[in-house]
């Protein structure tokens, strides 16, 4: 886990990473509204527990906090919920009634505590609106994304989440090239139902963001992404031809557990 950043206004990036061997390095971020109303954007990696804590205490204290907005109840998104749940007593969790049916699967979680917002509402939280929408791109049925009409960010969740060869602090520092086919390698992994969509609707929801015209895209899986929108979604328009994604089988697994290179007889 690093350190908190300020990225954007009142905006600040809690990053972390986890290295998928054979494939890269995936970042895994959350992000802090630190305004009238805080808002914690998703509570990152089990394994950074009492870490990211800490690194949230870092820039406010966690019972200031009035908003939990879980994009999606993957272990990647909910790695500290419980405990951050318990240090901000006031806090509502901002998920949909999806989501709250899969977060009882493995944590109890009273209604009370609860917003449900679907794509398509806003919530007010006094010096901006957050704009609730189904990103083009996800892995998790619950997942939502939302803009901030303050700061013209989007939060987009999983979706133009890239696989990276190296950490970076923006997405513009890393090549074009690298971000592009990370961009397209994470979206066939994490979306896979991608090749049995019709071009023309994945580009048509894709439109739908470019006219948004976000100033930054704030994904989970990527570095902050600063007036890149076109780029981002041309990128992901491609992903419904781009090479479909096959994970090693038993026999390369072996191999990698003998120390032997990946193919070798």
């Amino acid at each position: 886990m690093e350190s908190p950043r300020r990225i954007v206004e009142d905006v600040y990036l809690l990053p972390s990473s986890m290295e998928i061997p054979g494939l890269g390095l995936l970042p895994v971020n959350s992000y802090l509204i630190n305004g009238e109303e805080p808002v914690l954007v998703d509570t990152g990696l089990h394994q950074d527990r009492g870490a990211f804590e800490r690194a949230l205490e870092s820039v406010i204290d966690p019972s200031d906090l009035q908003w939990i907005w879980l994009t999606h109840p993957d272990q990647d998104h909910v790695g500290s919920l419980r405990d951050i749940l318990d240090a901000a007593p006031q806090a509502r969790l901002i998920t949909t009634f999806l989501g709250f049916g899969i977060l009882n699967l493995f944590m109890e979680l009273s209604p009370t505590r609860l917003y449900l917002l679907n794509p398509g509402e806003a919530l007010d939280i006094g010096d901006r609106s957050l704009h609730c929408i189904k990103p083009p791109i996800f892995d998790n049925p619950a997942t939502t994304a939302f803009y901030d009409d303050r700061t013209a960010a989007l939060f987009s969740s999983d979706c133009f989440g890239a696989l990276l060869e190296h950490p970076a602090e923006e997405a513009a520092a890393i090549a074009l090239e690298e971000r592009r086919e990370g961009q397209l390698r994470w979206a066939t992994i994490d979306a896979p139902w991608l090749h049995k969509v019709e071009p023309s609707r994945l580009a048509a929801d894709l439109d739908e963001i470019r006219a948004m015209r976000p100033e930054h895209i704030l994904s989970a899986h990527l570095p902050p992404a600063h007036g890149m929108v076109d780029e981002l979604v041309a990128t992901a328009a491609r992903a419904t031809s781009a090479p479909r994604f096959v994970g090693p089988n038993q026999a390369a697994l072996e191999a990698m557990l003998m120390g032997a290179p990946v193919g070798a007889r």
